[in-house]
């Protein structure tokens, strides 16, 4: 169910490409249960289609009764590189990119690796395509260790990410929200080394630019 899609150099896998469709809301909204064995792309009926009386009464409001005001549903796209180490999300309204500590940091560290600058300026570079002025830069990691211990690390790397994109949007006048939350918010379960991997994280969100 995943596709590939290459991006600035880098390989990703479409995990997930609309989590949420969005959908045109008209005050009820009816979801059919799917079977497991029923076909997916059923051949169509050849019977003719029921008639429908316009006058039946259960199908006309009460009286008094209106349809809610429609809306559109957020959509949100998830694009993950294969091997998970950035992942992209995407609503109507806002872009997150969440970082694997590992591509970043060494073990335990919040020293940036000669790696790193590519991947945080590759963000600035969006950030100014999204004419983004506020920025929010939240540091994370597993749940292995002291609490203290993660909530101090996960605000170092935090700040260490926020001091290459503010050299590199320095011109902007881009205002930072920089938070390190530790082991609190795991995206994965830290029984796994996979799950901690994932968990190890620093995110960059920002608004989107009207437009885009």
């Amino acid at each position: 169910m995943s596709a590939a899609t290459t991006r600035t150099g880098r390989v990703y896998a479409r995990t997930t490409v609309t989590v949420l469709a969005g959908a045109l809301s008209f005050g009820l909204l009816g979801v059919a249960e799917a079977l497991a064995d029923e076909d997916p792309y059923p051949t169509p009926s050849a019977a003719a289609p029921v008639k429908i009386d316009p006058e039946d009464s259960d199908l006309k409001l009460p009286e008094g009764a209106n349809l809610a005001e429609p809306k559109v549903l957020d959509i949100k796209s998830v694009v993950e590189e294969i091997g998970g180490e950035e992942r992209r999300e995407e609503t109507n309204s806002d872009i997150k990119f969440a970082l694997q500590a590992e591509v970043l940091f060494g073990k335990d560290s919040a020293k940036l690796s000669s790696a790193a600058n590519a991947r945080i300026a590759a963000i600035a570079a969006e950030i100014k395509n999204q004419d983004a002025k506020k920025v929010r830069v939240f540091g994370f990691t597993d749940d292995l260790g002291t609490s203290e211990h993660g909530d101090v690390l996960s605000k170092q790397r935090a700040d260490a990410v926020h001091g290459v994109l503010s050299q590199q949007l320095s011109a902007l006048g881009v205002t930072y929200e920089i938070r390190g939350y530790g082991e609190q918010y795991p995206i994965a379960n830290n029984a796994t080394e996979e799950g901690r991997k994932k968990n190890r994280r620093v995110e960059v969100s920002f608004p989107r630019g009207a437009g885009n």
